[in-house]
């Protein structure tokens, strides 16, 4: 692209500026953080002579090679350094540039990447004419998403990253930025949205939800590594094998993947919530999920399977419940759907009692073990039904 001039940019309290050598023990401060280092390709570990470097040479070679144009994050008034932000590459060929940024963790909670983010895109499309913007990230970064959606970007989908973090996933986001869907500096841009909404609950660790049943405290919490003998043994069972597609045998390997690419990853997704449902001991009793659907980001579907020493307890009607409660009101869905093959009376019990109304039936609706596709019962649940 041909050098790039560096600038500062004075916006919404922040002065962006370019790296000075003085920078460096702060960066190297920054950069200890756990979440710093978790989320992003910086050296493990961060070494004094690293951040001398970022600050120096590093960044002076992006201006002048039109590579990028990394900027420190500074508050306008004391000049403290709060983040870095910047575009860390640049495509001549299409006028596209990429945003990345951290916050340095005294500087959290103060909206500071969004403002930076915003700041840097409006150079960009204003002083380099770029016509586009990208952001990436790994999955399960939820705050950096979350700082995308509110400067506007669209995040449209999954791609392999060309540089994962060490340790992280393969598997990143991807959204883009135009000049028209910028937010200006006062506006509060798509903060309030279902999707921003989300972002933010799924970027906190999966909470614990409690139900009741006869007196009996119920725990929905994430699946740890305990409950997988459990989850081996219900998996293993006639009934379950019956009425689910579970491989068969099961054997403790299905169990750890259910695990990291079902429950894990429909978190780090945003995608749904898997719960291990734990009696007043602790112990696993049964599995319970909430899946968003893709299509129709207002609806979710259930599923359930319950321990056989913990059948006809009233364990599942109640852990779905209290479920599909926190979709309503956490995650603002409008409907929430169950379906089961026909013929499954124990899963068709547990929904009526929580009060889904049956819709009919779905003819070859579902997947069976073998390929075939066999006949299912619908059923919905509505905010108001749960009353």
């Amino acid at each position: 692209m041909g050098q790039v001039e560096p600038v500062e940019i004075t916006e919404e309290g922040l002065l962006l500026r370019p790296w000075r050598e003085a920078d460096a023990d702060a960066v190297h401060r920054a950069c200890q953080d756990p979440d710093v280092q978790r989320w992003t390709t910086v050296p493990r570990p961060y070494l004094p002579e690293h951040a001398q470097a970022f600050v120096t040479d590093i960044s002076r070679a992006a201006w002048r090679d039109g590579t990028g144009a990394p900027f420190a994050v500074c508050d306008a008034g004391t000049g403290e350094l709060l983040a870095s932000c910047g575009l860390v590459s640049l495509d001549g060929a299409t006028d596209t540039g990429e945003v990345g940024y951290w916050v340095a963790p005294w500087a959290r909670g103060r909206g500071v990447a969004v403002r930076a983010t915003r700041a840097v895109a409006r150079w960009a499309f204003d002083a380099l004419k770029l016509r586009r913007l990208i952001w990436q990230a790994e999955i399960g970064n939820h705050a950096s998403r979350l700082v995308a959606l509110r400067s506007g970007f669209r995040v449209e989908g999954e791609l392999r990253l060309a540089c994962p973090a060490p340790g992280g996933r393969r598997e990143g986001w991807i959204g883009s930025l135009f000049p028209d869907e910028l937010p200006g500096p006062a506006d509060p841009g798509p903060a309030g949205s279902v999707e921003a909404r989300r972002t933010a609950v799924f970027g906190r660790p999966q909470p614990t939800l409690f139900a009741t049943v006869r007196g009996a405290e119920l725990r929905l919490r994430p699946m740890e590594e305990r409950d997988l003998d459990a989850i081996v043994r219900t998996c293993r069972d006639p009934h379950t094998i019956a009425w689910t597609t579970v491989p068969a045998p099961y054997e403790r390997a299905h169990a750890e993947g259910f695990k990291r690419d079902f429950a894990e990853a429909a978190w780090a997704r945003g995608t749904g919530a898997y719960f291990a449902i734990a009696d007043a001991d602790d112990r696993y009793v049964g599995s319970v999920d909430l899946r968003i659907s893709a299509g129709d980001p207002a609806q979710g579907s259930v599923g359930f399977m319950t321990a056989p020493h913990a059948r006809g307890r009233g364990y599942m009607p109640a852990a779905t419940a209290a479920l599909a409660a926190w979709g309503f009101t956490t995650l603002g869905l409008a409907r929430v759907e169950w379906r089961a093959v026909v013929g499954n009376t124990a899963s068709r019990r547990v929904a009526e009692k929580v009060g889904f109304t049956l819709e009919g039936v779905a003819r070859g609706a579902l997947v069976d073990r073998d390929g075939g596709r066999v006949d299912a019962w619908v059923a919905s649940l509505l905010p108001g039904d749960l009353a």
